[in-house]
């Protein structure tokens, strides 16, 4: 075995070495860590519900009915009312034909992608697509090519290069790190040009992004013929755990058929299953939670540009601040916690080196004066 202890001293002195905080609270905008509160500007519970009072009613009440467990795999005997309950609302918000559950998002991006992927095909990344993604291409087989993140050129030199009969494009719709969009519509012209299938990650998009809720490809007008893959998660604006792959009737049989992370695993529990139909239904009727939000990203986009910090060409929830080295960013977040501020420093191999940053996240549980509180603190920094 390698010498653990002197790699990980390696990595204190690099200033990547990782810690977790204890939560003594439920997830919200103020949270509990050693006893003393934070305002918190680093989950990733876009719209407020993870506390929700209504879902975890919903999750109390299924619990009574089914048990804390599903107690097997979807194949065997874990495949719930519940879960198939979820499943079919999911395929009717993305307007897919049908949609298939994972545990989780890295669960959900490895398991499609491996059983659609294989020697002879080819897998194309962008370069800032999440460490799942890329594993998944790295795991399927496939030649495996990334082109410079959002750069279409790039992307359109290894489509014209290639002899793959099967040709599949991989990215994030909004990326995780930046906080921008993937210029869809563009990627799906290159598509359609090259004879290529094209699979979004719409982990950070889906319930925030769209005049509905609906992600993405409802922010950018793009239907099931457009893109026909799909993946979600339901830990994030939605407040809960898991994820899902939406797309063709014939798309789900086969991944039901192939998926080795959805065939050998146990099903959530279906408790979860049920807390994510109520989140649904809720996203679906309260857009005042996605207009809140909105007023808030461009409120600290303004205020922070009255500082001289520079902010990243994000509209979404996702708002960085580059910050250099490792050294600087771990000491403003330091700096930030001891004023009752929660931001992490981000730090490679999480992004490229001479990248680290505060990556700061809004909630639609956030007030404005929250967001004045950050920006004045922001400032004394800047």
């Amino acid at each position: 075995m390698k010498p653990l202890k002197d790699l990980l001293k390696k990595q204190q002195r690099q200033n990547q070495y990782r810690r977790r905080d204890i939560l003594e609270s439920a997830q919200s905008t103020h949270v509990k860590i050693d006893g003393k509160t934070y305002l918190s500007f680093c989950s990733n519970d876009y719209l407020g519900l993870a506390n929700d009072p209504r879902i975890i009613e919903a999750s109390i009440s299924a619990l009574k009915q089914t048990g804390v467990g599903s107690g097997a795999a979807h194949l065997i005997t874990g495949h719930s009312y519940f879960h198939h309950q979820l499943e079919e609302l999911l395929a009717e918000r993305t307007n897919r034909s049908r949609a298939l559950l994972y545990s989780t998002g890295y669960m959900a991006n490895v398991g499609a992608i491996t059983a659609l992927c294989e020697k002879g095909d080819l897998v194309i990344e962008d370069k800032l697509n999440h460490a799942s993604l890329i594993d998944a291409g790295l795991n399927s087989g496939a030649a495996f090519k990334r082109y410079k993140h959002s750069d279409m050129q790039a992307l359109e030199t290894i489509l014209a290069r290639s002899d793959e009969k099967n040709k599949l494009i991989v990215t994030d719709g909004v990326f995780s790190m930046d906080g921008d969009m993937a210029p869809l519509p563009a990627i799906m012209s290159l598509a359609k040009k090259y004879d290529a299938d094209v699979y979004v990650d719409d982990a950070h998009g889906f319930g925030v992004l769209g005049h509905t809720g609906g992600g993405i490809c409802e922010q950018f007008s793009l239907n099931s013929d457009d893109q026909p893959i799909l993946m979600g998660t339901l830990g994030k604006a939605l407040g809960v755990a898991g994820a899902f792959v939406a797309g063709s009737e014939e798309l789900i049989e086969w991944l039901i058929q192939k998926s080795r992370m959805y065939i050998y695993t146990t099903a959530m529990p279906p408790a979860l299953a049920a807390a994510s139909v109520k989140s649904l239904q809720i996203i679906q009727k309260e857009s005042y939670r996605r207009e809140h939000l909105a007023e808030l990203i461009n409120y600290f986009r303004m205020e922070v540009q009255k500082t001289g910090l520079s902010l990243m060409p994000s509209q979404t929830p996702i708002q960085p601040i580059i910050v250099g080295d490792e050294k600087t960013a771990l000491e403003w977040s330091a700096s930030l916690k001891k004023s009752g501020l929660l931001v992490k420093a981000i730090r490679p191999p999480t992004v490229p080196k001479g990248t680290s940053r505060l990556r700061i996240t809004f909630s639609a549980a956030h007030s404005k004066d929250d967001v004045t509180k950050l920006v004045n603190n922001l400032a004394q920094l800047a």
